[in-house]
């Protein structure tokens, strides 16, 4: 699994802003949501926080602009090199590195307030990944830290079983792409996606095609494995509550006893 997903985002790393209609505008709104979710249960000082699914560093670099001091990790080598690129351009100082999430061997901090998987990243997993990932993550927390995951709301996914997903258009004259998935379910819960960009490039138009699978995570393993793994205080915020674009999960390391 490790080899074929971390392929994928590789592969997809110089393109992964094109997904967006507005990219820079995403890491503001974003950057903006996930503050107010810390500030809520920690209150506004600046938090350490860890991103172990960072990507090419869109909740990273939204976090560090609210003065929090950011840790990026992710699997893909080519996307953590882009995040570096990304945060450096914004004056940012974030440290990122490449591990993958069911471990986090390489990050040698622990203690910190906040540990995130946003953007759809746990269900990559196969159920003893998915425990793998959430033991690690709360090894990385203090006690009393937070943990915050993001899905696709898989309960409805894996009752409706949506083939496609767009096209989408976005940009304008010069600059335009058009951004579509297909989704071939392989069984009841599990699909493999096709992601397909095309962009207008230098005069021309380029298409690119990248694929993964996935597996429809729905709330209650979720729950399951985080209280597993020792979690409280479990609860989940719709996109109409929270105002991020997906089904949040939060949860809490029991504080220390004494």
């Amino acid at each position: 699994m490790t080899n074929r997903v971390a392929g994928f985002y590789n592969e997809l790393a110089p393109y992964y802003h094109l997904i967006f209609e507005d990219w820079h505008k995403s890491i503001e709104r974003q950057g903006a949501v996930l503050n107010s979710l810390l500030a809520a249960q920690f209150g506004a000082d600046r938090r350490r926080i860890l991103d172990c699914a960072c990507g090419i560093g869109t909740q990273a670099i939204g976090l560090a602009r609210h003065g929090h001091q950011v840790t990026g990790s992710d699997l893909s080598q080519a996307a953590v090199e882009r995040a570096k690129r990304e945060a450096e351009g914004r004056g940012l100082d974030i440290s990122f590195l490449v591990s993958d999430m069911t471990s986090l061997a390489e990050i040698e901090e622990r203690g910190f307030d906040a540990v995130l998987a946003l953007d759809n990243a746990l269900p990559h997993f196969e159920p003893e990944e998915l425990k793998d990932a959430v033991c690690a993550m709360s090894a990385k927390l203090r006690p009393g830290g937070l943990f915050l995951a993001s899905t696709r709301d898989y309960d409805a996914v894996i009752r409706e079983r949506p083939t496609v997903q767009g096209p989408s258009f976005y940009g304008h004259d010069g600059q335009r792409r058009i951004v579509l998935q297909v989704w071939d379910w392989l069984d009841r819960e599990r699909y493999r996606l096709h992601m397909y960009i095309t962009h207008q490039a230098e005069g021309h138009w380029e298409s690119h095609h990248f694929i993964s699978e996935y597996r429809c995570l729905q709330r209650g393993e979720l729950s399951r494995a985080l209280a597993s793994a020792g979690m409280e205080a479990i609860r989940w915020l719709m996109p109409d509550e929270s105002g991020f674009y997906q089904p949040l999960v939060i949860a809490r390391k029991p504080a220390a006893v004494g």
